[in-house]
């Protein structure tokens, strides 16, 4: 009976590690594909009217493509926020849209306008903040989101008008034609300085941009 039990654990094993490595092929040669489209197109990486968050000419430059109704996309954002805060002068933001969730486009041409009015950090934040209170995937609750932007000085009325401009249509169906093309397929995807994540996670997004700001000091 235990040589049983300890046949069937190797078989387990053996069939859990096989798993494993074909996963991780399997996102190599979706990260390799990325990179060759990274390579090939790099102007889908960063337009003239992208969203920009710190200095204009910093040597690390971070794209990343986000979605306001994305709960990772939320946990990272202070990550981002406090590795610019270290390098004020060294690290830049690209946000880029990629509206995977559904409400998530009317949220993004929110921000948009509230460009218009000086609004659009303050807008981000508190739109993040009451997150788990409007993204349900299923159905989201925009209302919600709207009062948050309004919490956060955004003349609301004006802004949902402004939503509406061809110019802020443009921008997001730019930004999909890109992600669509970078091959983009979750969020938060992130670029520092052209380079993809070696593998997802916070750790790797900070020694990515350590690397890049080390060279900075060369």
């Amino acid at each position: 009976m235990k040589s049983k039990k300890i046949t069937v654990a190797i078989l387990v094993g053996i069939v859990a590690a096989f798993f494993a490595f074909g996963m991780y092929v399997y996102q190599q040669r979706v990260q390799n594909s990325q990179m060759d489209k990274v390579s090939q197109a790099a102007s889908r990486l960063i337009r003239p009217n992208s969203t920009v968050l710190g200095p204009v000419n910093a040597p690390v430059t971070i794209v990343e493509f986000f979605d306001p109704a994305c709960e990772t996309c939320r946990a990272f954002y202070p990550l981002v926020k406090d590795l610019m805060r270290k390098h004020p002068s060294d690290i830049r933001l690209v946000l880029r849209y990629a509206p995977f969730h559904q409400g998530s486009d009317q949220v993004v041409k929110l921000l948009e306008a509230a460009k218009k009015q000086d609004k659009y950090l303050p807008v981000l934040e508190m739109v993040l903040a009451a997150q788990p209170m409007w993204a349900d995937h299923g159905k989201p609750n925009l209302e919600v989101a709207y009062q948050a932007a309004e919490k956060a000085g955004l003349d609301i009325q004006k802004a949902l008008i402004d939503a509406k401009s061809s110019e802020i249509e443009a921008l997001l169906a730019q930004d999909i034609q890109d992600l669509t093309a970078l091959e983009v397929t979750k969020t938060p995807t992130f670029f520092v300085n052209g380079r993809g994540l070696p593998s997802f996670g916070p750790e790797q997004l900070q020694a990515l941009v350590a690397e890049e700001l080390a060279k900075t000091k060369k």
